[in-house]
């Protein structure tokens, strides 16, 4: 364990524990743009800045080990200074063009600090036009807008850790540096797999979500667990007017964090697909008793109760007149673990057929 004080107090933490890892682990605020607590320290945006007794200049809190005897500051006036002169260096190549976001602007971390040190960059040093082109990649789920790029690296660390597809990189140098994917291609000519990391990563808006562009903020937020697999990873969905508008990571999921697929991210236009089938169907004779047409007749919907009955009472009829291998148990990916090992459970124990499979292949 190393013992350091930040900010008059001594705090004992692990060997290797970051001065930014500490403080965050005590509820102190060192603002941050470039690290992420998913993502490796990167020390590129020099926003966490601290001052650290005996040394010459302020230190990068977020690559920054503590040390034995350490004595760290987070607020002095010139840490405050500091910071301001890196944020008004980041507008200075900061351009919107005024697009609506599918992301929460107050969500925005580079504005949300520039409000929060009062940061007014004179008109004269604000861009007067875009250096790159807007929604640059042809890519049907990520808005791309280079403009809005602070050179943080989240979105190349995020596709390479967390998702692990390598196709977000850094070409050139200087002020001639921007993120490419692959070699300087396309997204998907570069492997991308759609996955919306960068986009979940982001802290400035230079990567969104297409989907959900123009459409505004969400009334409220619904926690729920993705029904394309049985992983069981949970998101939430943002919804306005009763209808999902875009998914945005949780990081409090306990399977998956901030990590989603394309399907989890972008596959949600299902829901209020107008074929969709909102309550249980079963032919019409067995409803009303009548003899089975050639074609089995119309479907009718009904209730819950009435469709798991016939159901029921049909797998029993196969079983006892035709034997318990006349019936075949096919399961869903869509379902839980848990709810497949049931299935297997109710092929084996209760009909008595070693007949049972799973669909993966979505």
């Amino acid at each position: 364990m190393i013992k350091f004080t930040l900010n008059d107090k001594e705090l004992e933490v692990p060997d290797g524990t970051t001065v930014l890892q500490a403080a965050r682990a005590n509820g102190v605020t060192i603002p941050t743009l470039c690290d992420h607590p998913d993502l490796t320290p990167y020390g590129g945006c020099r926003l966490c800045i601290v001052e650290v007794e005996g040394a010459r200049v302020p230190q990068a809190s977020c690559t920054l080990p503590a040390g034995n005897g350490m004595k760290v500051r987070t607020e002095t006036a010139a840490l405050t200074q500091g910071r301001k002169t890196v944020l008004e260096l980041l507008l200075t190549n900061y351009y919107d063009s005024g697009y609506t976001p599918s992301k929460d602007p107050e969500k925005n971390e580079l504005l949300h600090w520039v409000q929060q040190y009062d940061v007014k960059l004179p008109e004269d040093l604000k861009p007067k036009q875009p250096r790159y082109n807007v929604n640059s990649d042809p890519n049907p789920f990520v808005f791309v807008d280079l403009n809005k790029c602070i050179l943080c690296s989240r979105c190349v660390r995020a596709c390479a850790e967390v998702q692990g597809r390598f196709v977000w990189g850094l070409s050139d140098r200087g002020y001639d540096a921007h993120i490419v994917a692959g070699a300087d291609m396309t997204m998907l000519e570069a492997r991308c797999e759609s996955c919306g990391a960068c986009v979940a990563y982001c802290p400035t808006g230079a990567l969104d979500n297409k989907m959900s562009m123009e459409l505004g903020q969400p009334a409220k937020q619904v926690m729920t667990t993705c029904t394309y697999c049985g992983v069981g990873c949970q998101f939430d969905l943002n919804v306005k007017d009763n209808k999902i508008i875009r998914v945005t990571s949780n990081p409090a999921a306990p399977v998956n964090g901030m990590h989603l697929c394309v399907k989890g991210r972008y596959g949600y236009d299902f829901v209020h697909h107008a074929d969709r089938l909102t309550k249980p169907r079963v032919r019409k004779y067995l409803i009303d008793g009548t003899p089975r047409a050639h074609d089995r007749g119309a479907w009718v919907e009904t209730d819950w109760n009435t469709a798991l009955s016939i159901t029921a009472k049909k797998l029993a009829e196969a079983r006892d007149n035709f034997g318990a291998d006349s019936v075949g148990v096919l399961s869903s990916a869509k379902c839980l673990n848990e709810e497949n090992y049931l299935m297997n459970k109710f092929a084996r124990q209760v009909i008595g057929t070693n007949g049972v499979d799973h669909c993966a292949r979505l």
